[in-house]
């Protein structure tokens, strides 16, 4: 697709975050059954609720625009999520994988993060300021959610060392 305005770009980035959050909110489970600590574990379990209502947001969003939800697959986002499976499927010591799945975690927040970000600054600019807040409302939950992160990854981070 050959993308020519500022309104087209920012079409297309809604429709890869949408992708992405639908692909997230299938992995999570996935992070939920694998991760050892009850932290990251509980932590896991409340991104799935925030997952699944950054996606209907994205759809009302796009929707308002008269635009389709599903007309892209956010590859990025295939490539972070394998790179996550790759990593806890070969097994390990508990503290270890969790720390790797922290990291992985933190790798598809920061992906997400740098693109609400856009889209936001897109939407203010093409003065679509519902849009923009709510895609500023999804940026500060991600930097939460990073947030949450860091904080359990003090914590897994030093079993890690020690195993």
């Amino acid at each position: 697709m050959k993308i020519e305005t500022l309104r087209e770009l920012l079409v297309d980035e809604l429709q890869d975050l949408h992708s992405a959050e639908l692909q997230i909110n299938k992995a999570l489970p996935r992070l939920v059954k694998t991760s050892h600590d009850p932290t990251l574990r509980q932590s896991f379990e409340q991104h799935i609720e925030d997952t699944r209502n950054h996606a209907t947001r994205l759809e009302q969003v796009l929707k308002r625009m008269n635009q389709s939800p599903r007309s892209k697959v956010c590859e990025g986002m295939k490539g972070l999520l394998k790179d996550e499976e790759d990593r806890v499927s070969g097994g390990g010591d508990a503290e270890v994988l969790d720390a790797g799945i922290i990291s992985s975690a933190q790798r598809i927040t920061h992906y997400k993060i740098a693109a609400y970000g856009s889209v936001r600054t897109y939407a203010e600019l093409l003065g679509e300021q519902d849009a923009a807040r709510i895609l500023n409302e999804i940026l500060q939950e991600e930097k939460a959610s990073d947030q949450k992160l860091n904080q359990v990854a003090r914590k897994v981070n030093v079993e890690a060392k020690a195993a």
